[in-house]
């Protein structure tokens, strides 16, 4: 199946078989590589972009599902040279250990101040429990939420 699917502010179009997840896609068709595979069952959350401009875990959906999509990962969110506010606040609070989960908890993060910019610690918290973290305790990620949403863009 031909699918076309804008993804960070530049249209793609690629044929894929139908069984094809988003993640996939990203990662081999358009080599980007900085939303990861952690379970490929929704679980971890490592894989999460904006579908539309909702968070979602791009291992749960099918490539051919996002067609006339916008799409946007972790790589999308700088603008040139400057980080997206949450970018920036995780690297002041330290809100990575390993990295691993990092991007996915960016995106969901970014979610969390769209929908709330002024959100408290239990919301956060509450934000981000579909995303699994295996270094931080989260204490320092919240941290981080919180600090971005003191910037406001």
């Amino acid at each position: 199946m031909t699918v076309t699917i804008t993804v960070n502010g530049t249209q793609h179009t690629h044929s894929v078989e139908p069984r094809l997840l988003l993640i996939h896609y990203l990662r081999e068709h358009l080599s980007l590589t900085g939303s990861h595979i952690g379970c490929e069952t929704s679980l971890c959350g490592a894989c999460t972009v904006e579908l539309n401009g909702k968070a979602v875990k791009s291992c749960s959906i099918f490539a051919v599902q996002c067609n006339g999509a916008q799409v946007t990962t972790i790589e999308g969110l700088a603008t040139g040279d400057r980080l997206h506010r949450v970018q920036e606040a995780f690297w002041n609070e330290h809100g990575a250990q390993c990295g691993f989960c990092t991007p996915g908890m960016v995106m969901v993060s970014k979610q969390i101040l769209d929908r709330n910019p002024d959100p408290t610690e239990a919301e956060i918290r509450h934000g981000l429990e579909g995303n699994l973290c295996r270094c931080t305790g989260y204490q320092h990620i919240v941290k981080a939420v919180q600090a971005a949403a003191r910037v406001r863009a």
